[in-house]
């Protein structure tokens, strides 16, 4: 999918198109990355075709939405989920062993700090739900760090418009 089709989806499907994309990357599931759509929608917002802020809280609300859900799944399945999820995706088994020893000791500053990296940010809600974080930390935490991620990739699209526009076309 190109830079050009993804326009046309903004055009067509307006905001909700970004709410699903980083709906979509947020549960960890294949799609295009939100990395790209982000930066996209900003570009977007720049040229007057939505508001900054409602792409902004879209992205945010996608994010923070996925996030729980992952949570939950971490938290009502437990190991059972966690076996299943590593056997789609063996190669994270040691990174999600890794997370659920850190938010064990670190708790929501480690949520925080898990929400800005990638990839590991996207996977850091199911061992979140795993050790059974309280709910109200770990949401706060996670928005704060969904919140600055995405704002960094929206923001850097809509301030940088144009130049990210050439280097992505």
């Amino acid at each position: 999918m190109g830079v050009q089709e993804l326009t046309q989806y903004f055009a067509q499907y307006g905001a909700f198109f970004v709410f699903f994309i980083v709906l979509l990357e947020y549960l960890n599931l294949p799609g295009f990355p939100a990395g790209v759509i982000m930066p996209l929608a900003g570009i977007w917002a720049a040229k007057g075709e939505v508001s900054f802020l409602v792409v902004l809280l879209l992205s945010v609300a996608a994010g923070l939405l996925g996030s729980w859900i992952l949570y939950f799944l971490g938290r009502l399945g437990g190991d059972r989920f966690f076996r299943f999820y590593v056997r789609k995706f063996p190669k994270q088994k040691d990174v999600l062993e890794k997370h659920i020893g850190i938010l064990r000791k670190k708790g929501a500053p480690g949520v925080f700090v898990s929400k800005l990296l990638p990839m590991v940010r996207t996977l850091v809600s199911i061992p979140a739900g795993m050790i059974s974080m309280d709910f109200l930390s770990y949401t706060i935490s996670s928005l704060l760090g969904v919140l600055v991620w995405n704002l960094v990739f929206v923001g850097a699209g809509y301030y940088l418009g144009d130049a990210v526009w050439n280097l992505l076309t």
